[in-house]
């Protein structure tokens, strides 16, 4: 009986590491270079665009992420410059903090030297009310989620407020952006659907 139980425990154990192994960590599909030229090619309704996360005050015990978005033919004016804090939640639920940078012309390109940021501490750091995303996991590996309500202050284009709708997967990051007005009109994002990121580097 008791070699039955162990038996069942290892195998336990071991299908555990397994499945840990086939499905990465949050965290991990987060991080690379991903680019939605594909998409781009083939509908003309969405732009060329570069999409880089990388990590950065790896020794703060945190899962804080550098982030810059940037047409493909403009590297070096990106027109979004993020920092995300990573929060588990609970077992299957996350929590992607979403922070603004001063003076951001500072760090444009430092997602390739992440440890620029060392010389800085999160006091550069503004917090975006309202704009966190949720994300649970789902039972292939990949994890989806959004804002929460309308919560989240915009004042691009007229808009009043936006929401981001997210699914992460081992090799792509669909994010849909919308803007809307007070009237819940949206003026400014996406209308089909999200934009698609393909990873080009790890």
């Amino acid at each position: 009986m008791k070699q039955t139980l162990t038996f069942l425990l290892l195998a336990i154990c071991w299908l555990g590491i397994v499945q840990a192994q086939e499905q990465p960590a949050l965290f991990d599909l987060m991080t690379g270079s991903f680019s939605s030229e594909a998409q781009a090619a083939a509908d003309s309704d969405y732009y060329s665009i570069s999409l880089h996360m990388y990590p950065i005050w790896q020794e703060s015990g945190q899962q804080w992420l550098y982030v810059e978005q940037a047409l493909g033919s403009l590297q070096d004016r990106p027109y979004r410059q993020r920092v995300y804090l990573v929060e588990q939640i609970s077992r299957d639920s996350f929590r992607s903090v979403v922070f603004t940078l001063d003076h951001p012309e500072t760090f444009i390109g430092k997602w390739a030297e992440p440890a620029f940021f060392d010389a800085y501490s999160d006091t550069i750091l503004s917090k975006r009310e309202g704009c966190a995303v949720y994300l649970v996991k789902k039972e292939d590996g990949s994890y989806e989620g959004s804002t929460l309500g309308n919560g989240c202050e915009s004042t691009l284009r007229g808009a009043s407020y936006a929401t981001s709708k997210v699914t992460i997967r081992a090799q792509t990051i669909e994010s849909w952006d919308q803007g809307f007005n007070e009237a819940g009109e949206q003026v400014w994002g996406a209308e089909k659907g999200g934009y698609v990121f393909d990873r080009i580097e790890k």
